[in-house]
């Protein structure tokens, strides 16, 4: 069918949305006739606008003041800003700093992530110029990748937070023109850096529960997914009239098509609950289907994780710690651990049932590596789940070679317990790991003192992931005592 409409992109830098701006966005989406929107992979808009209505949307969008791009020429500043307060804790790159970065970027033409190296939500190398947080404040790691290749680069030392956009304008004039990366990479920058004293040390993958309201110190944080990856412009515009209504000057978009509302007070949940009824929302889907990296508006690839999804809800598979990529286009940089990659050199029918797709992982499951194994070829579509449920159980049967339930309790044979004490703590009925509330879990960011009613509704057992609901109370000198 011959294309019928343009399709319209909007840029929210560091996938920060002002709601009074996204709201004139939909006033000249609805103008034109156009009832849903997308969010993409690099934290931006997505509009399809029929040709006939376009004049109406370029008109109102004129009138408003309002910037949209028809092509991929100004690419989207992504970041972790998101993540900041609630996925990333005692970190120096603060919201602040974020803004300051941001303000002084211009436009770039090649894609820019700025990222805290602590967090594990927002892609790290998905980018062509990226800068990553070094436990130095103000100083950052920079990762260059030239358009079209998978390898990245390294620069040779940190550059100061100050430096960033100066550094990005003359980088990206020369990765334009061609330069050679062995010669880009030893230009001598007049800025201020230091030396490299550590390598980057990243934390193991975990991507944290995006989805549903969760409490975060005196209030809430929501998370709206759809699995269609479409939102009803009707409903975008009641999210905006709410946090005009309730003070909330801005919200964001996330590299997993999704957006985040942070500081929702607890007087304020009702209006969220209400219009999440109003346009029957549910914001509680199952975690392995929360993990996927799908190309922006492809229909074909939707199509296929569904399908792998209904065989990981058939067969009851296990995906935490994993996150996949579906890639129908070769050349394409990849995120995830676990990559599905068509098949573009064989079997060239345009009868999808003869389509045949590569299964393919990365070292140690690592998404933010480029390097990929090959672990299945020639997959029919039919045969995609299962093998990638098996490659699923590999993951886990690496993971168990190291005993963690048995160095826990050999941990625990130095703690003295007090078998006198009436305290009352909850345990997992799995594998009897406990919640104290007077210590809480610094770790996860629960403070000491925080009662287990207060606990994230996504708190689970760290060994085993029991959700906290299933927890039992017991008095503390009814535990067995560890031995000294």
């Amino acid at each position: 069918m011959a294309k019928q409409s343009h399709l319209v992109r909007f840029n929210f830098t560091g996938g920060i949305i002002s709601p009074g701006y996204l709201q004139e966005i939909l006033e000249a989406a609805e103008a034109a006739r156009v009832e849903d929107v997308r969010f993409g992979l690099r934290q931006q808009l997505f509009l399809q606008v029929p040709y006939k209505n376009f004049d109406t949307f370029e008109t109102v969008c004129r009138q408003k003041e309002i910037q949209f791009h028809l092509d991929l020429s100004a690419p989207n500043i992504i970041s972790s800003y998101a993540a900041a307060g609630i996925f990333i804790t005692d970190s120096w790159l603060t919201e602040g700093i974020y803004k300051d970065i941001f303000d002084t970027l211009a436009q770039p033409q090649l894609k820019v992530n700025i990222c805290d190296s602590r967090q594990t939500f927002v892609p790290l190398f998905s980018g062509h110029l990226n800068w990553i947080a070094s436990p130095h404040p103000h100083y950052w790691y920079l990762y260059v990748r030239y358009p079209g290749q998978t390898d990245t680069w390294r620069w040779s030392r940190l550059i100061y937070t100050n430096s960033i956009p100066q550094v990005s304008a003359m980088l990206e004039t020369q990765i334009l023109q061609q330069q050679n990366p062995a010669s880009l990479l030893s230009t001598t920058l007049d800025c201020i850096s230091r030396e490299i004293d550590r390598e980057l040390e990243l934390p193991a993958f975990h991507l944290p529960y995006y989805e549903g309201f969760n409490r975060h110190d005196n209030q809430y944080w929501l998370g709206i997914y759809r699995r269609d990856e479409v939102f009803d412009v009707a409903f975008l515009k009641d999210i905006c009239s709410v946090c005009l209504e309730t003070g909330i000057g801005q919200f964001y978009a996330t590299p997993w098509k999704s957006v985040i509302i942070k500081n929702i007070e607890p007087a304020h949940r009702k209006l969220w609950d209400y219009i999440l009824g109003k346009h029957g929302i549910n914001v509680r889907h199952a975690a392995n289907e929360l993990n996927w990296q799908v190309a922006d508006h492809c229909e074909d690839s939707l199509i296929l994780k569904r399908h792998i999804i209904r065989h990981f809800d058939t067969a009851d598979v296990r995906t935490y710690g994993l996150c996949f990529n579906i890639s129908l286009d070769m050349g394409k940089h990849h995120f995830g651990s676990i990559v599905i990659r068509r098949q573009e050199n064989k079997h060239r029918s345009k009868l999808k049932y003869l389509q045949r797709y590569d299964v393919l992982y990365t070292p140690d499951f690592n998404p933010n590596t480029h390097q990929l194994i090959p672990y299945r070829s020639e997959v029919l579509k039919e045969h995609l789940g299962p093998y990638i449920a098996s490659l699923c159980r590999h993951y886990y049967e690496k993971g168990t070679e190291w005993n963690v339930l048995q160095e826990y309790v050999s941990g625990q044979k130095a703690i003295p317990v007090d078998i006198n004490s009436e305290k009352t703590v909850h345990q997992c009925p799995s594998c009897l790991s406990i919640y104290d509330e007077t210590a809480g879990d610094a770790g996860r960011g629960i403070a000491a003192g925080t009662p287990v009613t207060a606990l994230p509704e996504d708190y689970s057992c760290y060994i085993c992931e029991t959700p906290v609901r299933e927890f039992t109370p017991v008095a503390l000198a009814a535990l067995t005592v560890p031995l000294t």
